[in-house]
């Protein structure tokens, strides 16, 4: 079984690490101190379980949960009990471990873990989520041609009429199709609606300033609806 480790603490992130070592049959395959550098990871690997801490600084772990389309199984790790309650509403939420961590409730951990394998990861519905199970990439159909992009290279995508802009780093397409067409393939892992016509890439986002963000040399007008999610998003100092 593989996993990643999710914690702002080192000291944290380390006891897991050494008693999934020392409890055998999972291997840490990295370790994050924030939610949006394991959203990168695993829109690029899979892994069978996550442990996460619920307490982090700019994008919880609930709010990490929320953007999983196709979630592994996931162990929450805390100092408090104050979400178990919401934690049990997802499925693929099979245990809530209370800082700190001891030996023995670990290893009734995993064995749970273990029990739970046979549903597949993720099985059971999660509150209802927009958007599809996505890969790394998409394909749009251009003068009948099928030309992929990959999604970290995708800076922003504008609604133009009855077409949109899709802004790369390398080059732009227009394709005819509606902004709400494409957000449903799109992974909201990386990509957040600011405004009503304009979809961004938000691990693009070189400045933020008033009620616009710059990415590469588009400025991006933020709806004051959208804003207050996309604050949720960043990695706040």
């Amino acid at each position: 079984m593989t996993c990643i480790i999710v914690d702002d603490e080192l000291a944290a992130r380390t006891i897991v690490s050494h008693l999934c070592s020392d409890v055998g049959g999972v291997t840490v395959l990295a370790e994050f101190d924030n939610a949006i550098d394991a959203i990168k990871y695993l829109n690029q690997y899979q892994v069978d379980l996550i442990f996460l801490d619920i307490h982090m600084p700019g994008f919880t772990g609930m709010d990490f949960v929320q953007t999983l389309k196709n979630p592994p199984k996931i162990v929450l790790t805390t100092s408090d009990t104050e979400f178990a309650i919401a934690a049990y509403e997802y499925a693929f939420i099979v245990d809530y471990l209370v800082k700190p961590i001891t030996k023995e409730r670990f290893e009734k951990c995993m064995a749970k873990v273990a029990a739970s394998t046979f549903q597949g990861p993720g099985d059971g519905d999660k509150p209802s989520t927009s958007g599809n199970e996505v890969g790394s990439d998409l394909y749009i159909n251009i003068d009948r041609r099928l030309i992929k992009l990959h999604f970290q290279d995708i800076l922003v995508i504008e609604a133009q009429g009855d077409y949109i802009l899709i802004k790369t780093t390398k080059k732009n397409y227009k394709v005819h199709t509606t902004l709400k067409k494409i957000n449903e393939k799109l992974p909201n892992g990386i990509f957040l609606q600011i405004h009503r016509s304009y979809i961004i890439n938000f691990t693009k986002i070189i400045d933020i300033e008033d009620n616009s963000v710059l990415i590469e040399k588009n400025v991006i007008p933020i709806s004051r609806s959208n804003r207050p999610e996309l604050m949720t998003r960043l990695n706040l100092l």
